[in-house]
């Protein structure tokens, strides 16, 4: 009877147990359900419309960083960086954001929301409007405050803050592309190449992550991937680099952006270039900028330089076949 009783304690013991893991396992998938969503943003200087609205349009942008900065559901581009990077590429920091140029700027930044608009002073009334574009689907989506023309400015851009954020919370499916999987991106550029003759190709990608080591290269990974999966032969690292038609020459680098909580914020750039390498002419070449969002900075370092991988090796490859 003892040993029964015993037995029974046992069995007891191990369903509570596995109880335990299992409703151990649901509040870990809970809190990973309930992690927020990070959208690198990009807010640009307001135009200014009307006489008594001078300067309005620069201190608009400067309250609303401020304001949404603390937002963690939004991770907001170095406007420092952004409008040297703006400078680089002869696009201005201003209201006027065309649909082209959002896509070209989100490329250049990572951001895949632009936040812009206008400070307008007509018949004693002060309007502050915000444009919200997607920058991978150029949808326009728009908020607005007004008060009177005497009224101070950070009030009625504060209450702005607060309407644009509710409307990326909610809205953010219209402003931001769906993900889509690694295996319908490949199968699309493999219907792109078709039957075209692949050459082969040595993979060379120098990487860092800024302030730490780089346990393995996740942009060379990802573009031998590509490569593989498309039909292309990949000659290993070990083996003679004369024997390759092509050579995909690159350099990447992560660095640490910003924290959300337990969320950390990293953005990485990536430029690969392909020599042929019998006449050592650069035949293509491409650049991208990504931003990932992960509860550590090394995986967030590495899947941003595989995300930019990814993204050059879709428009980088098709240049490189024989049609």
């Amino acid at each position: 009877m003892k040993q029964r009783t015993g037995l029974v304690g046992v069995v007891v013991a191990v369903l509570m147990t596995g109880i335990v893991a299992v409703s151990a396992e649901e509040q870990s998938k809970a809190q990973t359900d309930k992690a927020p969503v990070v959208y690198p943003t990009a807010i640009f200087a307001f135009q200014e419309r009307g006489s008594g609205v001078k300067d309005y349009g620069a201190k608009a942008a400067d309250i609303l960083f401020a304001k949404l900065v603390a937002d963690p559901a939004l991770f907001l581009v170095d406007r420092a960086d952004l409008q040297k990077t703006l400078q680089e590429h002869e696009l201005n920091l201003s209201g006027i954001v065309s649909p082209d140029q959002a896509i070209q700027i989100g490329k250049l930044t990572g951001a895949k929301i632009l936040v812009t608009g206008s400070v307008v002073d007509a018949d004693k009334t002060l309007y502050v409007v915000a444009k919200i574009i997607g920058t991978e689907t150029s949808r326009v989506l728009g908020a607005s405050v007004k008060g009177k023309s005497s009224d101070d400015l950070a009030p009625l851009v504060e209450q702005l803050a607060k309407q644009v954020a509710d409307i990326i919370a909610k809205q953010a499916d219209q402003l931001v592309a769906k993900e889509v999987k690694m295996e319908d991106r490949i199968a699309a550029l493999k219907k792109q190449l078709g039957d075209a003759k692949r050459p082969v190709v040595a993979i060379n990608v120098r990487e860092r992550h800024v302030g730490q080591a780089v346990i393995d290269p996740a942009a060379e990974t990802e573009l031998t991937l590509f490569c593989k999966e498309t039909g292309f032969d990949v000659l290993g690292k070990t083996a003679d680099a004369k024997k390759a038609d092509i050579v995909l020459e690159g350099e990447g680098f992560s660095e640490f952006a910003m924290r959300h909580g337990n969320l950390v914020s990293v953005k990485a750039r990536l430029e690969v270039k392909a020599i042929d390498r019998q006449t050592d002419k650069v035949i293509a070449m491409d650049r991208q900028t990504a931003v990932v969002v992960d509860l550590t900075e090394q995986i967030a370092g590495k899947a941003a330089l595989q995300k930019a991988a990814a993204e050059i090796a879709e428009r980088l490859l098709p240049k490189l076949v024989s049609k």
